[in-house]
């Protein structure tokens, strides 16, 4: 179990974003766990993502980027079964200790999580210009 520990905090790497003797308890969990995790895995995050309006946004490609924006920010915030598929893919790198913060303070802890992704996904809309191929 401990070898599982070590592996993860290693792999993801190093605390991103300002950590002080401030921060929140949610804050800290944030630059700590969510940051690194979501770093980690923006390529896994932007071939789902891809996935998933291939299959149910058939016409995203040729939205403007405004439209794109909104279809990214709807699709985490309103589709229960995607936005449970995401936080999977990130939790998954929890270790024990992070999985018992995290459910404590779950409902919290999953807004940051998603705005995270959508603000990462948002930021990166010109990689779904040209998927049409």
């Amino acid at each position: 179990m401990e070898e599982r520990e070590t592996f993860l905090k290693e792999f993801r790497g190093e605390t991103l974003g300002t950590v002080s003797a401030q921060s929140s308890s949610e804050e800290l969990f944030q630059n700590q766990t969510l940051r690194p995790i979501l770093k980690l895995q923006n390529d896994l995050f932007l071939a789902v993502f891809s996935n998933y309006v291939n299959k149910n946004k058939p016409n995203f490609y040729s939205y403007t980027v405004e439209k794109k924006l909104q279809t990214i920010e709807n699709s985490i915030q309103k589709d229960i079964k995607f936005r449970n598929s995401l936080k999977g893919i990130i939790m998954a790198l929890f270790t024990i200790e992070e999985y018992e913060t995290y459910i404590q303070n779950s409902s919290s802890l999953n807004k940051r999580m998603m705005n995270l992704l959508i603000e990462r996904l948002k930021s990166q809309v010109q990689l779904f210009e040209l998927e049409t191929k």
